[in-house]
């Protein structure tokens, strides 16, 4: 065997062994890749599935008697829940607030249906742990002129909204029914940050026929 022939075949049992690494090297590569990808699948399918499961609404038609309150709102009145008792039917609205578009965009869309709620004798009072700056600012961006009542936090706790949104600290996206007797009929807490004001009065028409 000549020296270049030897030197051919060693070449090309070179190449043939460096080809074989590399498909091993493929393949080991396609299979860590349809690991990962696999895994990271069964993650996003979990998340789906968590995120589905928490922004499901959640209603209690317990009744017991409202807890009542004053606060002051951004028109600067005092707002007594008790004097309208005997007058209209109120639905508290708890919300994030200021940081929140949805929450202005829901209140936003009840006003433009008030007259639906006159109606029905329901007065919507919307509540907030914003200052009145933060959230009067909020309300022009929106269009927003309701004036929202301010909670220090007391009456939030009060009716158990604390903490049922995305933040510990806040309410969530929650209503309440009180009617003109002064007894709670309804909660209904909607983590997707939206219920339609038909919906809503269809809530309440329920709630005060039970």
């Amino acid at each position: 065997m000549t020296t270049r022939t030897k030197l051919r075949r060693e070449e090309t049992h070179r190449r043939e062994t460096l080809a074989a690494v590399r498909k091993a090297q493929a393949r080991r590569s396609r299979r860590r890749v349809f690991v990962v990808s696999s895994v990271v699948t069964a993650a996003l399918v979990g998340l789906v599935a968590a995120l589905m499961a928490t922004s499901r609404p959640t209603s209690s038609s317990a009744t017991r008697v409202a807890p009542d309150f004053t606060l002051p709102d951004t028109d600067g009145r005092q707002i007594h829940l008790a004097d309208y008792r005997g007058k209209s039917n109120v639905v508290l609205y708890f919300s994030e607030g200021a940081g929140c578009q949805s929450c202005l965009v829901q209140m936003a869309l009840i006003e433009k249906d008030k007259a639906a709620f006159d109606r029905a004798d329901v007065v919507v009072l919307p509540i907030v742990m914003d200052s009145r700056e933060e959230i009067v600012q909020a309300m022009k961006a929106t269009g927003v002129t309701t004036p929202f009542l301010l909670d220090d936090g007391r009456v939030s706790t009060a009716y158990g909204t604390i903490g049922r949104g995305m933040h510990p600290g806040l309410p969530g996206h929650s209503f309440v029914l009180v009617d003109k007797t002064g007894v709670q009929r309804w909660y209904g807490e909607y983590p997707s940050m939206y219920l339609s004001p038909s919906d809503l009065l269809a809530q309440v028409r329920k709630h005060l026929r039970s």
